[in-house]
């Protein structure tokens, strides 16, 4: 199964083995044992390429010093073979919990002296959490086992991109974090909002040699991992990579140091520290010697997402220079606390992202003073207002501050991206064009209607500093209107069709087809069907014409770009450089919206991504690998993982079978199509039986507990009845049930084909994919990669139409009633209705009030 499969099936196995323990604890247990698998098998990796035979590796103690000096020199760590993850494995049920409390300990006292920070004290979670995975040993040992035979087949071995174990570990993350509630926030940034602060930076740093990006509240890491990698695309080495990494929580810290090396970063490119990021400066010291190393360092690029507004201690920090320039926070929100500090450690060419609430913006007091000191520095460059509910845990609205130490530019762009998400569960979720769009106005500095806008400094100082996005952007949908005119009179005002500019400019003549002026201020249609018009009008036809031209050669650039030779496709980049070329079709193309097209082109290449890394990693020949297909069935009363057929690995076996086994599948279908045919038959009988009838067989029902599956037993009698006299008569309802059983006898033969056939065609499918050609392999491969993109995209034009005939239709039934129209109506009903009440009668005090009401109903006169 590929790493999304396997990411999904661990977590939903791990969910259900966690029971009553906490998502937020028992993330340290799986992740702890991911881990130190992780360094299990990097340690067999080392050991194999160094020549080590099996014998060599089975003979690994503690006691060959030399052997245990020369691993941890090399990696950093020694395990005997005693306590290697895939022993733990191999002793089946003689393990237990044991096992892993001195693999641990052992662990700890063979970390190398140059290696001590980085590793020490990683395990202390996992250890000393054993005791909640069950009241008795014989609990524990089986908890931990459950758990370790759930990850042993994470493969270890990353190749090109096909990064799984870090893909598992971050998927895994996020999946505990949607169920630790508010804890989430203390170790997780979302990974949409991760990859738009690494777009921001890593188009800033893009031509850089060498890079230090710094997080100082790393929670799990996975936001200067991602970081990292974003900027590692425009770099020859990803090596001249450097990462500091802050956190206060102990067990947090743990699984930021985990995830970082697991990423196969060079241990010397870590560094480390867990503690209070605003009670003492980092990084500026060895912890080794604070005394003799003290060195304020300033990066290339400093992210974080720190804690919301909690409460810290300002006292006596009025010298600390990280926060002398700006002023001291408030003790009850330390927001520009953490700001300040990041700002601290930039270099005056560097960049910086942070994630805060919304308040910063335009909270008064200490808080209004730094703002108002950050303005008038020239450090602020952007805000950006997130959707709510993108964080876990939280539903408050948040920002992302861009701030430099050094601009050319003294405006600030503020972005109101908040209208651009998803809702995915509980929380609301960026898309992929969200986080284009925003890192593009935001490269480019656009201002962008109901979006994005420049703001002039004078123009802050105008308004007290106050950084509030709707004081500046309004990205509110404009309220409907209604021309009162038009209201009481008819007609479509010309001024809500001024309001579709947009369209009469991209559509030459259109607008003089469809409308025709009645007054100075209106217009009426002049076609009767407005979708029927639009389609028939040469402007639309040549706008559906140039958009076919633009991307008339488009199907054959990705044939080559992604057929020629998957194995060697960047891929972290193709998707980069696919999205350009559309964007550079869709330039003269007015009226699409390239980010729409850029969502369609994401939603295709997440199925492409992942074929491409499976066959980057395991060859061509993956494409002709069939998988068994495992469920999860109840079995004895317990879920149970059984095999239910086959499928590829990537070869889907309903495209193999349209292409290639069509006469086989189009048999199939016409025999499924009689079933359901013979189903309708009999409903039908049932349904066309006379009143008599059916009370008839009401009766029999009654009498004999008769339903519609006994048919056949009811008609089984009746035929022995007929063989023994011929001239039986039956009755209506009998010769129903013959015709019934007639039916039924039929469906039951055909469903035992279609069974037999279904399971032919199955294995057959199986053989074909085993044995398609190099050809086949590509023809398959542009049906399942290439054909989805390309027909998504011709959908826009005809998408654009559609919206302008929706909105043409929407003013022209807006209007259609008027005022007076609707009055005269209602006036016609009200005296319907008192002419009514004429033939009414009651008593004096009846009628005197029915009088009084007819008078109200009735037209004056």
């Amino acid at each position: 199964m590929n790493k999304q499969q396997l990411a999904a099936k661990i977590w939903e196995s791990a969910n259900q083995m966690r029971s009553k323990i906490e998502a937020n604890e028992y993330k340290d247990y799986i992740l702890g044992f991911i881990f130190y698998k992780y360094l299990s098998e990097k340690q067999l990796q080392f050991a194999r390429k160094n020549d080590f035979t099996e014998e060599n590796i089975k003979a690994l103690s503690e006691d060959d010093t030399e052997t245990v000096d020369f691993i941890k020199k090399s990696i950093g760590y020694f395990l005997s073979y005693n306590n290697l993850f895939h022993t733990w494995i191999e002793e089946g049920a003689d393990f237990s919990e044991d096992n892993v409390i001195t693999a641990l300990s052992a662990f700890n006292r063979s970390i190398s002296s140059k290696h001590k920070k980085l590793f020490d004290g990683i395990f202390n979670t996992l250890e000393t959490g054993l005791s909640k995975l069950g009241e008795t040993a014989a609990k524990r040992t089986k908890a931990i086992r459950d758990l370790l035979y759930l990850i042993k087949d994470i493969p270890m071995n990353g190749k090109q991109d096909y990064d799984v174990l870090g893909f598992i570990y971050e998927y895994l993350i996020e999946k505990f974090a949607a169920n630790a509630g508010k804890k989430a926030g203390e170790f997780y940034t979302p990974h949409e909002v991760s990859v738009l602060m690494s777009e921001i930076v890593s188009d800033h740093l893009k031509d850089r040699k060498e890079i230090q990006i710094y997080d100082s509240c790393s929670g799990s890491g996975s936001l200067l991992i991602n970081i990292g990698s974003s900027v590692a695309k425009y770099m020859d080495d990803k090596d001249n990579i450097k990462y500091f990494a802050q956190e206060l929580k102990k067990n947090t810290y743990n699984l930021t140091r985990m995830n970082l090396v697991m990423r196969g970063l060079k241990p010397d490119n870590i560094e480390t520290r867990n503690g209070d990021t605003l009670e003492d400066d980092w990084p500026y010291f060895d912890e080794n010697d604070p005394v003799h190393s003290y060195n304020t360092l300033y990066v290339d690029a400093v992210v974080s997402n720190p804690p919301y507004s909690q409460k810290w201690t300002s006292a006596n920090k009025e010298s600390d220079p990280r926060y002398s320039r700006f002023g001291l926070a408030p003790k009850t929100k330390a927001d520009f606390a953490f700001l300040l500090h990041d700002l601290y450690h930039l270099k005056p060419d560097g960049i910086m992202n942070i994630v805060l609430p919304h308040g910063v913006l335009f909270r008064g007091g200490e808080e209004g003073n730094i703002r108002k000191h950050l303005i008038e520095e020239n450090h602020i460059d952007a805000i950006i207002g997130l959707p709510a509910g993108v964080f876990f845990g939280t539903g408050i609205p948040t920002i992302i501050i861009v701030l430099k130490q050094k601009r050319t530019n003294t405006d600030v762009l503020i972005v109101d991206a908040s209208k651009g998400f998803i809702k995915e569960g509980k929380n609301n979720k960026l898309r992929a064009s969200d986080i284009r769009r925003i890192a593009d106005v935001v490269r480019d500095r656009k201002d962008t209607p109901k979006f994005s806008k420049k703001v002039t400094r004078d123009t802050i100082r105008l308004n007290d500093y106050n950084l509030n996005i709707p004081r500046y952007v309004d990205s509110s949908p404009a309220a409907e209107s209604w021309d009162i005119y038009a209201a009481m009179f008819g007609g479509i005002p010309v001024k809500e069709i001024d309001a579709l500019q947009a369209y009469w400019e991209a559509l030459p003549d259109l607008r003089a087809s469809l409308f025709e002026k009645t007054t100075a201020i209106n217009a009426q249609l002049k076609v009767n069907d407005i979708k029927e018009g639009l389609y028939a009008h040469s402007s639309v036809s040549a706008f559906a014409k140039a958009y076919k031209e633009a991307f008339h050669s488009f199907e054959s650039y990705l044939n080559d770009r992604l057929l020629s030779d998957p194995t060697q496709i960047g891929i972290s980049k193709e998707q980069i450089i696919l999205s350009s070329d559309i964007f550079t079709r869709l330039d003269t193309i007015a009226l699409i919206d390239k980010y729409e097209a850029y969502q369609l082109l994401d939603d295709k290449w997440q199925t492409i991504k992942v074929d491409l890394e499976i066959i980057q990693t395991e060859g061509i020949e993956a494409t002709r690998i069939v998988d068994p297909n495992m469920v999860m069935k109840k079995k004895n009363g317990k879920d149970t993982e059984v095999q239910d057929g086959w499928k590829g690995r990537i070869m889907p076996f309903e495209l193999v079978q349209q292409l290639y086994l069509s006469e086989d599948l189009a048999a199939l279908q016409d025999k499924e199509n009689k079933l359901v045919q013979i189903a309708a038959s009999i409903e039908s009988i049932f349904e066309d039986l006379d009143e008599d009838d059916k009370e008839e067989e009401t009766v029999n029902e009654a009498k004999t507990g008769f339903t519609n599956a006994a048919v056949i037993r009811e008609a089984k009698q009746l035929r022995a009845a007929l063989k023994k006299d011929s001239k039986l008569a039956l009755e209506p309802y009998e010769k129903t049930i013959i015709k019934v059983d007639g039916l039924l006898t039929e469906e039951k033969k055909l469903k035992k084909e279609v069974k037999t056939d279904a399971l032919a065609l199955h294995l057959k499918t199986k053989d074909t994919i085993e044995a398609v050609t190099d050809s086949q392999i590509t023809e398959l491969l542009q049906h399942k990669w290439i054909n989805p993109v390309v027909k998504s995209l011709q959908s826009l034009p005809d998408n654009t139409i559609d919206t302008l005939s929706r909105k043409l239709q929407h003013l022209a039934d807006k209007y259609a009633t008027t005022y007076s129209e609707v009055a005269k109506d209602i006036k016609q009903a009200e005296n319907a209705l008192a002419d009514l009440l004429d033939d009414l009668t009651g008593n004096e005090h009846d009628m005197k009030a029915m009088n009084e009401f007819k008078n109200l109903l009735k037209t004056e006169g």
